[in-house]
């Protein structure tokens, strides 16, 4: 027990040093939602990944899916690496950067209010950003606060809170810039804590040899007169683990508190030396977490649910329970680390979207153009002093509602990520990608996608979920783009000299 609060104590403490550190970087709007833009190739990387990879992914779904389809459910990882890191920094990662710099956006519903000349627009991005970073927030704290419980044996409900109130601290005094530094350090943490965590858990089973022996003995739950699909290569239902793996990968497209780290990073080379650090990092910790889950079944039954359901959740944490305390405090780290990151990104995302999007919504004009009463060439210094002191207000309102739905969860950790990213990548996913190389998109296009991808997930939530909320999700995000191309086809599109003065920054 010393060892583990020892160690988490000096971690925390670096943390809010960080905090301390990164204050003078956090005096600007820009400052504190971006870094001033000026953030290398290493952080950036880091902080995707890491803003990726949460309790969410290690407790949540490498438990609930590793029971599920066994070790196959280690191509959710590998999806994670090349479709949700190496594919996003390849396709959006320049035309993100310069889009959004050459039109002067800082969050994502003001890219859509912008690019398409739509403030109904970007208003109505801010509020589905806000709503559905929520329960994404919510199944993040559980997550952490289910490992807390285990390694220290201190109470859930204490848990979340000591979370919440230490992650505001570092969020609200050092902004991004904060965020970007113990992402790093953060980072360095999962990547040695993951390969550590299944060498033990794998030599605790005798070795990968008679691990794989062991699962391949185990009938699985769709034909439970047939043994070995859990050792399989594509396990037992290939096409949900599809579904998943869409879901878990090509989600990160259409996430604001994702795509943002495309926004603050410094030039084009180190996007492309970003590219290269993301991929393998998630390749390691997303590959890494889903194979340590994928062996779940070798541990026993986990417990049942009042509803009558496995408590998939309980999974990873009694995997990890017999092992010695070094390693127990190497987890709790690990988890803290990727959870502690997801959790700033996601605070920090939501209140300035609130405070640019809805409660400060700068008239803007593009690069080379005057609009009489535009306020964004020469802001004054105490309006962006209020802006600042605006978002730090909304990051601790943020954090008391998700502590809300954290302290009574609705349902398990993996679902409520599936609700979180089913609606905003629905949404977000296809007019954000599609805007960035298609002059053709239209306003119209856009209203489309967004009724369509909160409509289905809200629809399908309300309705009791007859379609999984894992492969809602999925169908969301697929499905937005022949809805935004159809739309486009048919509506009328913006003026010619408007997408032409926009899609200059690409010359």
């Amino acid at each position: 027990m010393f060892v583990k609060i020892f160690l988490t104590v000096v971690f925390l403490g670096l943390m809010l040093f960080i905090g301390f550190y990164s204050r003078k970087h956090a005096r600007s709007v820009d400052g504190f939602v971006l870094g001033g833009r000026t953030v290398g190739p290493w952080l950036t990387a880091f902080a995707y990944g890491t803003s990726y990879f949460s309790a969410v992914v290690f407790v949540g779904y490498a438990g609930q899916f590793g029971w599920k389809y066994g070790i196959s459910s280690t191509w959710i990882g590998v999806g994670n690496a090349v479709i949700g890191s190496l594919l996003a920094w390849l396709v959006l990662g320049r035309r993100t950067k310069l889009m959004t710099q050459h039109i002067e956006s800082r969050t994502m519903p003001d890219f859509f209010g912008t690019r398409f000349m739509s403030q109904g627009l970007r208003v109505t991005a801010s509020v589905i950003a806000f709503v559905f970073l929520i329960p994404y927030t919510a199944g993040v704290y559980k997550g952490i606060s289910t490992l807390f419980e285990m390694g220290f044996g201190i109470s859930y409900e204490y848990c979340v809170v000591i979370m919440a109130i230490l992650t505001a601290v570092y969020v609200i005094l050092g902004g991004y810039k904060a965020t970007a530094m113990n992402d790093f350090v953060q980072g360095i943490i999962m990547l040695f804590g993951i390969i550590t965590v299944i060498a033990a858990v794998i030599n605790n089973q005798g070795g990968l040899t008679t691990a794989i022996d062991k699962m391949a003995q185990i009938p699985s739950d769709t034909d439970p007169a047939v043994n070995g699909s859990l050792a399989s290569l594509f396990g037992p239902d290939p096409w949900n683990l599809l579904g998943v793996v869409i879901l878990t990968s090509l989600g990160t497209w259409g996430l604001p508190q994702m795509v943002g780290k495309f926004y603050s990073i410094t030039d084009e080379k180190a996007i492309h030396r970003g590219t290269v650090i993301s991929t393998i990092f998630a390749l390691i910790v997303a590959g890494g977490c889903y194979f340590l889950g994928g062996f779940g079944r070798l541990f026993g039954t986990p417990p049942m649910l009042p509803n009558g359901k496995l408590d998939f959740d309980s999974i990873v944490p009694s995997m990890l329970v017999t092992l010695p305390d070094f390693i127990i405090a190497l987890v709790v780290l690990l988890v803290l680390s990727a959870s502690m990151s997801t959790l700033a990104s996601l605070v920090l995302t939501s209140s300035s979207t609130m405070t640019l999007d809805l409660i400060y919504r700068d008239k803007k004009s593009l690069p080379g153009e005057v609009q009489e009463g535009s306020i964004d060439d020469e802001v004054s210094e105490k309006v962006e002093h209020r802006k600042v002191v605006v978002m730090r207000v909304l990051i601790v309102f943020f954090i008391v509602i998700s502590l809300m739905i954290a302290l009574n969860p609705p349902t398990f950790i993996a679902q409520l990520m599936g609700i979180s990213w089913g609606a905003l990548a629905g949404a977000f996913l296809a007019p954000f990608m599609l805007g960035l190389y298609w002059r053709r998109v239209t306003t119209a296009a856009v209203w489309a996608c967004f009724v369509w991808g909160v409509g289905l997930t809200v629809i399908n939530m309300l309705i009791g979920n007859p379609i999984n909320p894992i492969n809602c999700g999925a169908i969301a995000m697929v499905g937005g783009f022949p809805v935004v191309w159809l739309v486009s086809l048919i509506t009328p599109r913006l003026p010619q000299s408007f997408t032409d003065q926009i899609f200059k920054c690409y010359q």
